[in-house]
């Protein structure tokens, strides 16, 4: 792979709780993140899987999680099978999502490394202000709960 890094944010009207548990919940992702399957017991050395089907064709994506500090920061090691990459330590990217919550806001700040190229950095970024775009509507539009 390459040195390539990126770091991209996002910016929620949401508590920094109501984000982990965007990022986290089962549920939540696979309503935002295109119907993908996420598991993972979110704890350091457990692997994460995401799973699903992409334009007809079945992929498996996985990782371990490296580091955790649970409701702020995680960090995992990812391959994916749609990568044209062979599973082996060295294809693997490293990510990692920290969460800041400041006057109501939470900013996300995703880092990647070990990305192969420029181009492949454009389309990480693009891929993550989409997916995480869509767990700010959803979060952000949420209906309050009326009193009755």
């Amino acid at each position: 792979m390459g040195n390539v890094k990126l770091t991209t944010e996002i910016t929620f009207n949401a508590s920094k709780a109501e984000v982990w548990n965007g990022l986290t919940d089962p549920e939540m992702v696979k309503q935002y993140f295109f119907g993908t399957n996420q598991e993972s017991a979110w704890m350091e050395g457990s692997p994460i899987v995401w799973s699903g089907d992409w334009e007809g064709k079945a992929y498996q994506d996985k990782g371990t999680i490296l580091e955790i500090t649970p409701g702020e920061y995680v960090k995992y090691s990812y391959w994916s099978s749609m990568g044209g990459t062979e599973d082996k330590p060295e294809n693997y990217q490293y990510v990692s999502y920290q969460l800041d919550e400041k006057d109501g806001a939470t900013t996300l700040v995703i880092n990647q490394e070990n990305i192969k190229d420029e181009a492949a950095k454009a389309h990480s970024e693009g891929s993550w202000q989409a997916i995480f775009g869509g767990l700010k509507k959803m979060l952000e539009e949420k209906q309050p709960l009326t009193e009755g």
